[in-house]
């Protein structure tokens, strides 16, 4: 053999073998740690329509073939109750329950909805001495241990907020931590180790570029989100998230639109709703959707929005009257 050829030669099997060790290190690298299926803004009631789509889609999800290790529902589990009496909420609740918690064959962590909060909108005083009044229906019926909270799921470090907070004054709510629980996410996210991968879950999206879509926000001449659309204390949390490298990844729902968002080093995901336009079709241009995320031992991690097609029945009474009931209550998603 020339020795030119017997160079070329050797220099290319070098190439292979740094090549191949390369990509034996990058699969190292991105191990996948943990997969799970995002849900959210179910908003479920008792009826026909949602009970056939929820059976849909957890026919999807229960068939996967590449499984989830868990699923994490981002509130509105229930279609209505800041406004509904005792009795509707619960009925809200048992079709929860039946149509979708009792099949489910998931571990399931949940963080609170604004529609799941119960007689803030009722302007009610005696209701408030209720024991389930405000949020604490919703804890109880998700089973979770108060209304934010932190876990550590194989390597990667969860954190649940609750991002309705009471607007006393208008009996309704905006998007914001109070004093209680961000000092509390001051200290989980201090004690969490630098070197832990965190994604951090809420219920109303803290930064997201949707909320500008949904409404004519623009049509004052300025753009104008208001503030129970997206966190209102935005700011100060993005201040604090940028002490924190750790932290990955953000997600949501609420708007019922999906998008993708990154903003100094985090992606805020807003992963569409489970319900579409509250069992009516697409809302906008999104129909009925869920995520399935895989998150990676050196923090990176993929995202994947999946469509489902259900075969939507003839609009009962029921419906007629939820789809009333948003009308006269058009800001509040």
């Amino acid at each position: 053999m020339k020795r030119r050829n017997f160079l070329t030669t050797s220099l290319l099997g070098i190439t292979g073998v740094a090549l191949a060790n390369t990509t034996e290190t990058e699969k190292r690298k991105n191990k996948r740690s943990l997969r799970f299926v995002h849900l959210t803004d179910m908003h479920l009631y008792p009826d026909a329509v949602p009970e056939k789509a929820m059976q849909q889609l957890l026919d999807e999800i229960h068939t996967m073939k590449d499984k989830p290790d868990f699923v994490i529902n981002t509130g509105d589990n229930i279609m209505d109750s800041l406004k509904r009496s005792k009795e509707e909420t619960a009925a809200q609740w048992e079709s929860w329950r039946k149509y979708y918690r009792s099949k489910l064959k998931y571990d399931l962590y949940s963080c609170v909805g604004n529609h799941d909060v119960w007689g803030w909108s009722l302007k009610d005083k005696e209701l408030e001495k209720d024991p389930l009044f405000g949020k604490n229906w919703a804890v109880n019926e998700l089973g979770i241990p108060n209304r934010y909270y932190s876990i550590n799921k194989n390597g990667w470090h969860f954190i649940f907020l609750d991002s309705s907070f009471f607007d006393e004054e208008n009996h309704s709510y905006t998007a914001k931590l109070d004093k209680e629980q961000f000092s509390w996410l001051e200290k989980d996210l201090k004690n969490t180790s630098p070197k832990t991968p965190v994604c951090v879950v809420s219920h109303i999206p803290i930064i997201s570029s949707s909320v500008f879509f949904d409404g004519d926000n623009e049509k004052s001449g300025n753009w104008q989100v208001p503030g129970a659309w997206m966190h209102i204390d935005a700011r100060k949390i993005k201040d604090l998230f940028s002490a924190y490298p750790n932290i990955k990844l953000a997600i949501s729902g609420h708007v019922h639109l999906a998008e993708k968002t990154s903003y100094l080093g985090i992606d805020y995901h807003c992963n569409g709703a489970a319900c579409g336009a509250w069992w009516q079709g697409k809302y906008q241009e999104f129909p009925p959707m869920y995520a399935v995320i895989d998150l990676n031992e050196d923090g990176t991690f993929h995202s994947e929005l999946i469509h489902y097609d259900w075969k939507q029945k003839s609009i009962n009474i029921r419906q007629e009257a939820f789809k009333k009931s948003l009308q006269e209550n058009e800001n509040t998603l």
